[in-house]
C-alpha cells in the first residue's frame, strides 16, 4: 500500500492499523536543534484521544506517544523522529458479524476490491484511529512553527448536524468537548448528540482551521500550490468530503468588486482569498473549513451485500463516534501544520537569500 507519506521536505509516513499492536509515524526532515520531548506532543494527542466525553467513542485509549529516534538530550538531531503509539483497548470481537459484509458509507468495499482483502478489525488502516499519529506529527509541526516564525494554527467546529455555531471568542474552545467558541450553545449540542445516540444514528460537522502569523511568500505555482497542498492533505483525513480555503463555495456568488482583496499601505482590507494568491501565502491568515460527512457505523439498519455480492442488512455495534468532527479539529489542525513547515522549508530552501524590499 503506497500514499502514506505526506510532505516533500518535512516528511511524515504514517503507520499501523486500529486494532494492531501498534500506531505511529515516522518524521523525516524536522531541523535540528529543536527542543522536543514527549509531553510536547502528548498535549495535542490528549485533545484527540477517544474516551473523553460521553459524545464520543468510548474506546479508552491513553494514546501515549514514546520517542523511539531523532532526539538526543533533548533536542532534534535533525535524523529521523519515529513515533510509536500502543493500542490497548481494542475490541475485535465487536467486529466479526460484518467480516463478509460492507458496512454502507465505509471504506469496507473499496478496499475489498482493490485489495482483494481487508482488516475489518474497526476499519484496518481505513480507520480514524490512524489519525493519531498525524496529531503527534503536527505537534512537532506546530512547535517548529511557532519558534521559527511565530505562527499559531488553530481551529473550532462551526457546526454540528443541522445546528450552526457562532463564533464568539477563542478563549472557550479548549473549554467544552464541542471545540465551540460559543459557550451559550454548548447545551444545545449536548441534547443533540444524546437524542442521536439513542438513535442510533450519525451526524456530520464544519470545522474551521486557521494559521494566523504567516510570512508573504510560501508556496509555488501550478502544480505545488499552497492552496492545493492543503487541500490535498485535508482530503486525506478521514470523512472530509469537502475542502474551503477562503471564501470558498460562497465565491460563487460574490462578485469581483466584492471577493477581490483590496490592499492598502496599511494592508489588505479583506481576506476572501484565505491567505493564499496565486497558490502563495500573501502574509494574511491562512483560512481552511472543512465538511465532515456523518459517521458510517451506525446501529441502524442498511441495506448491503456481502464478498459473494449477496444482499444482506448490516447493523454496526461496538463503540463508535456519532461524529467523528468533534475529535477532527485538533486533527486538521496538525494536517496545516505539517504543510505549513513543509512549505517552510522549501521556500527556505530555494528563495532564503532571496532580498525582501518594502
Amino acid at each position: 500500500m503506497s500514499g502514506n507519506t505526506l510532505g516533500t521536505l518535512f516528511c511524515v509516513t504514517n503507520f499501523g492499523e486500529s486494532h494492531g499492536p501498534a500506531i505511529g509515524c515516522v518524521v523525516d526532515g524536522c531541523p535540528p536543534g529543536m527542543s522536543l520531548s514527549e509531553q510536547d506532543i502528548q498535549v495535542e494527542l490528549d485533545r484527540r484521544r477517544p474516551g473523553t466525553s460521553r459524545h464520543v467513542t468510548q474506546r479508552q485509549e491513553a494514546d501515549q506517544v514514546e520517542i523511539l529516534s531523532g532526539i538526543f538530550e533533548g533536542k532534534t538531531t535533525g535524523t529521523p523522529i519515529a513515533l510509536l503509539i500502543r493500542n490497548v483497548d481494542a475490541r475485535s470481537k465487536d467486529y466479526t458479524a460484518i467480516s463478509d459484509t460492507f458496512r454502507p458509507g465505509h471504506a469496507d468495499y473499496a478496499y475489498f476490491k482493490k485489495y482483494g482483502v481487508r482488516d475489518p478489525r474497526g476499519g484496518g488502516r481505513s480507520s480514524a484511529r490512524l489519525t493519531a499519529p498525524t496529531v503527534a506529527a503536527g505537534a512537532i509541526a506546530k512547535k517548529w512553527l511557532s519558534e521559527q516564525y511565530g505562527i499559531t494554527v488553530r481551529g473550532y467546529m462551526s457546526q454540528l448536524g443541522p445546528i450552526p455555531m457562532p463564533f464568539k471568542s477563542w478563549e472557550h474552545v479548549p473549554n467544552n468537548p464541542f471545540y465551540s467558541a460559543d459557550p451559550d450553545i454548548v447545551a444545545q449540542l449536548e441534547f443533540y448528540m444524546d437524542q442521536l445516540r439513542k438513535d442510533g444514528d450519525s451526524a456530520g460537522a464544519r470545522i474551521e482551521v486557521v494559521a494566523e502569523g504567516m510570512p508573504a511568500g510560501w508556496g509555488e505555482p501550478l502544480y505545488d500550490r499552497l492552496d492545493a497542498d492543503i487541500a490535498h492533505a485535508m482530503m486525506g483525513l478521514n470523512a472530509v468530503k469537502g475542502v474551503e480555503i477562503g471564501a470558498g463555495f460562497h465565491s460563487i456568488v460574490q462578485r469581483g468588486s466584492e471577493h477581490g482583496d483590496e490592499i492598502t499601505p496599511d494592508g489588505f482590507l479583506t481576506n476572501h482569498a484565505g491567505g493564499v494568491l496565486g497558490g502563495i501565502s500573501t502574509g494574511q491568515p491562512i483560512t481552511v473549513s472543512l465538511a465532515i460527512k456523518p459517521t458510517s457505523s451506525i446501529r441502524i439498519e442498511r441495506r448491503s451485500v456481502d464478498r459473494a455480492g449477496n444482499p444482506v442488512s448490516v447493523q454496526t455495534l461496538g463503540r463508535h463516534d456519532p461524529c467523528v468532527g468533534i475529535r477532527a479539529t485538533p486533527i486538521a489542525e496538525s494536517l496545516l501544520a505539517i504543510i505549513l513547515a513543509d512549505h517552510a522549508l522549501r521556500h527556505r530552501a530555494q528563495c532564503g537569500d532571496v532580498l525582501r524590499k518594502g
